[in-house]
């Protein structure tokens, strides 16, 4: 199982690269990047050319291992910044239905993305030279709270299983009997694997099978999808796809991925 850990975390890096080049196709930012702010600024699309080629950058540079603890850290700090400063105040601020917590779903992928990025640094074992900077030093002190940041979005869809059973009853394939029944099943699953990967009970076994649900959910559910509706709301079905790949692979990653500085 522990040959799985870099092809794990190249399922990261192709989730960071793919959404970029979304962006850059589309030529405006991921939902789960940037909120929906829609700013008339002049030269809107060369900021959307920049971040996004920096985050296939960063993307490839994880996938061939270039750098990529550092790389891994500071794409994690960048996600965390945006997502304090951009998806919260957009949230509280500009979003009409912001108690309904269905609307923070953007939000929570960001903030596990940036929680994946520290599992991803966390998965890399280094020895303390002394040749790091503070920048880096400071974002390590962020490496164990990545499984946190991960699970509080895994903790919250579950909730959101739960909230609004009836919309995600529909996404169950049409084959599969008793949409209800997995649809409180896989909530269930997703508070319960959430919340024992943050307390750290069966911390292997929890991680395992939540990368497993996860990478199921990807074959059975946004495949399919994707191959129906590959364009609509700017090709969101296929974003799911990547995001259903790095998330199952961040999941495997908290079960054998994790180094301390030796």
């Amino acid at each position: 199982m522990k040959n799985l850990i870099k092809p794990a975390r190249i399922s990261y890096g192709i989730l960071i690269a793919a959404l970029a080049i979304q962006q850059i196709f589309y030529k405006d930012f991921r939902p789960v990047i940037l909120p929906p702010w829609h700013p008339s600024i002049t030269g809107y699309a060369i900021y959307v050319y920049v971040i996004s080629t920096l985050f296939i950058a960063g993307g490839v540079a994880i996938i061939f291992e270039v750098g990529s603890r550092p790389v891994s850290l500071i794409l994690g700090g960048v996600l965390l910044l945006l997502f304090c400063i951009c998806q919260i105040p957009y949230e509280l601020i500009v979003d009409p239905y912001y108690k309904h917590f269905g609307v923070w779903v953007n939000a929570l992928k960001e903030l596990a993305m940036a929680g994946g990025a520290f599992v991803v640094a966390g998965s890399f074992m280094t020895k303390d030279e002394g040749k790091e900077n503070s920048l880096i030093m400071l974002l390590e002190r962020l490496i164990p709270l990545g499984n946190v940041f991960f699970c509080i979005m895994i903790v919250g869809f579950g909730i959101d299983h739960f909230l609004y059973a009836d919309g995600i009853s529909t996404l169950v394939p049409n084959w599969m009997p008793l949409h209800l029944f997995w649809t409180y099943f896989a909530g269930v699953a997703l508070i319960g694997s959430g919340l024992s990967i943050i307390l750290r009970i069966r911390l292997k076994l929890s991680s395992l099978l939540l990368a497993l649900m996860i990478f199921l959910w990807l074959v059975l559910l946004h495949i399919p999808r994707a191959f129906t509706d590959p364009y609509s709301l700017q090709g969101n079905e296929v974003s799911s796809v990547f995001e259903a790949f790095g998330f199952s692979g961040i999941a495997f990653l908290m079960a054998y991925g994790y180094h301390t500085k030796k």
